[in-house]
């Protein structure tokens, strides 16, 4: 017996199938004639076609889609407000450069840059002095071993000319400019004339041999070799001219620093420290006003106003004043006050 079953259809095969009759109907429709509807006449059902959502289709409803979205999202600036890594490394870098700058401008840092900078100076000075005082040791020796032989007890002697020399030197130096750190230079003119000898006799001991008068016969005279010899002295003798100059002018600076007088505190058998004004207790600072109206500098029952203007401007404040008024009128008898 012969089997008539159709084959199977496969899946594909039916989906084009589908579509052709699609297509079929569609043109059957285009291709039949137009009649006037009447009222008998049923709306004709609405025919979705499966083929047409292409591909094309869905991007083009999908770009549609997101414009709608981006166009109610770019009128809102938020993201425009956030920073972004290169502003935050930028801000933070303009924020320390602020601080840098607020902490220099204090008073304390620039007294403490003005300390190191004077004791860098000083330093430097120092060793330059020694240094060119060293230099022209040699010229020295030359003229006060005068041709001794090398190795000879006046040869050894004659190199202890100028460390002697140098050392008297030093030890002045090193007063004039220690007191100008002091603000009290010494202005003496027996001190300066001491200086200038031991620099007269160590620039001439350094120039003489090199002199055209003092040169041996044969030997022509050389400006370098004399400038050369030279050299250490003069460089001493301008270190000991500017550096009390310089010193003197480090403390003159103005810093912004204010300074109070030393507040003494009551009597203790067991405690010797003192206070500022800046930092004494209430207590102390109205003994301290008592004691003024005591020696006259102060009007009896001062005010506020003369209380603060007593102790120094910035010292004390309006409440604290009036602590301190508080407490002398507590202290004042009866018959003051009348």
């Amino acid at each position: 017996m012969t089997d008539t079953t159709p084959p199977p259809v496969n899946g594909s095969l039916a989906k084009e199938v589908a579509r052709l009759n699609a297509w079929s109907d569609r043109v059957k429709a285009i291709n039949e004639p137009l009649r006037e509807p009447d009222d008998s006449d049923e709306p004709a059902p609405l025919v979705v076609f499966d083929g047409g959502e292409t591909r094309r289709v869905r991007k083009l409803r999908a770009e549609v889609a997101e414009s709608h979205l981006l166009a109610e999202l770019q009128d809102d600036d938020t993201p425009l407000l956030l920073d972004s890594p290169r502003v935050r490394k930028h801000r933070r870098k303009a924020a320390e450069a602020a601080r840098l700058h607020r902490l220099a401008q204090d008073p304390m840092m620039r007294a403490y840059r003005t300390l190191r900078a004077r004791r860098r100076i000083v330093a430097v000075a120092m060793v330059a002095l020694t240094l060119a005082l060293g230099w022209s040791t040699a010229g020295v020796q030359a003229f006060a071993a005068e041709g001794a032989a090398v190795w000879s007890p006046r040869w050894w002697f004659a190199w202890l000319v100028e460390p002697f020399m140098s050392l008297a030197l030093l030890v002045v130096v090193s007063a004039r400019t220690y007191l100008a750190t002091l603000d009290q230079p010494i202005n003496s003119p027996t001190l300066t004339k001491v200086e200038r000898l031991f620099l007269g006799l160590t620039l001439g001991m350094n120039a003489w041999p090199y002199l055209p008068w003092s040169l041996p016969e044969g030997k022509s005279f050389s400006v370098s070799s004399l400038v050369l010899h030279l050299l250490g002295p003069i460089v001493a003798v301008a270190i000991v001219i500017a550096l009390p100059i310089i010193l003197a002018a480090f403390t003159r600076l103005d810093l912004g620093l204010v300074s109070t007088p030393s507040v003494p505190l009551p009597y203790r058998s067991n405690a010797q420290d003192r206070y500022t004004l800046g930092t004494a207790p209430v207590q102390v600072l109205a003994a301290h006003v008592q004691n003024m109206i005591d020696e006259g500098r102060l009007s009896p029952n001062p005010g506020i106003h003369k209380i603060r203007t007593a102790l120094g401007p910035g010292v004390v404040g309006v409440d604290k004043a009036r602590e301190i008024q508080r407490l002398l009128a507590s202290t004042t008898p009866t018959g003051d006050q009348s």
